[in-house]
């Protein structure tokens, strides 16, 4: 039988295993060139459907907190991602992740205190060099304003964690990623109304498959147990799941879009598995109930 923290582990990471399938999505079903439109489409109607499930709104200053973190974790990266997604090839976008577990493990030993262990630092580092033999083994064309916002989505998202670590959760994951998503959702729909327009074209049986899948199941899915992870695991361990989003990019990739995939781009995957697995093996110092505790404390 699994242990609680196993499971936790286990769940948490279904979200990067989800969000490793959005670039062959976005490449494979969705219309081109509409990048702020994928990511609206993408967090409005998840954030909508879980509103309605848990129908709670936010109080005193968790109206900002919520649109800070909306934008961080929601707004900034889904719009920098999907930016990725359409100018680079498959999987190459979510390699450039793989510098993200270093970034927050960094935040977290600033901003949480949790301790920046010689074992992390080499996991973190491992995870670059691995994600990196993947990236220089692609033989395709690296678009420089891609691979910016590849970076600035990775940066984005992390200082979300870290953030959303500090200030803890006042109610269930559902409701706060319900919060997060609607006004991540609603500041992209600003940024793509001011930027792209509404489609001039009605959208496809192929688009609305692609978007439904994205919202429901990448999306209100994948954040409810992101996040849940996050209230649970210290930040460092979170972040290290996420390397498992490039690797299941770069699997589909070569499986179901042919791409190339090469001996180098094996010892990759192989090194980054390794480093999520050094990584995980490392305790949380907090205790899994502090965030409950911290939610009873709150709601008195």
């Amino acid at each position: 039988m699994l242990s609680n923290r196993r499971f936790l582990i286990l769940t948490t990471a279904l979200a990067p295993v989800l969000w490793g399938t959005t670039y062959l999505t976005t490449t494979m079903l969705l219309p081109e060139g509409r990048p702020l439109l994928a990511a609206t489409l993408r967090a409005l109607p998840a954030g909508a459907l879980l509103l309605f499930i848990c129908r709670r709104l936010p109080r005193g200053d968790w109206w900002w907190k919520s649109w800070v973190l909306g934008v961080l974790n929601i707004g900034a990266f889904f719009a920098l991602l999907f930016i990725a997604a359409y100018r680079l090839p498959g999987g190459v976008a979510a390699i450039v992740g793989g510098i993200q577990p270093l970034v927050v493990a960094l935040l977290a030993s600033r901003v949480l205190h949790e301790r920046l262990t010689p074992r992390i630092v080499a996991a973190g580092v491992s995870g670059v060099f691995g994600v990196s033999l993947i990236t220089l083994q692609a033989q395709a064309r690296l678009d420089t304003i891609g691979v910016l916002a590849a970076v600035g989505g990775t940066l984005s998202m992390a200082s979300g964690i870290v953030l959303s670590k500090k200030w803890g959760q006042p109610a269930a994951p559902l409701t706060t990623t319900a919060w997060q998503l609607i006004t991540g959702g609603l500041t992209l729909l600003i940024v793509m109304l001011a930027f792209e327009g509404l489609p001039a074209t009605p959208l496809t049986a192929s688009n609305l498959v692609g978007y439904t899948y994205l919202s429901i199941v990448g999306t209100a899915f994948a954040y409810v147990m992101w996040f849940r992870g996050i209230a649970r695991l210290n930040a460092s361990t979170t972040a290290f799941l996420g390397l498992l989003s490039p690797v299941v990019a770069i699997l589909l990739g070569w499986v179901v879009a042919g791409e190339l995939f090469t001996p180098m781009q094996t010892l990759g995957i192989v090194i980054v598995l390794g480093s999520i697995s050094a990584a995980i093996l490392t305790k949380s110092p907090a205790p899994p109930d502090v965030n409950e505790r911290l939610v009873k404390e709150r709601t008195r």
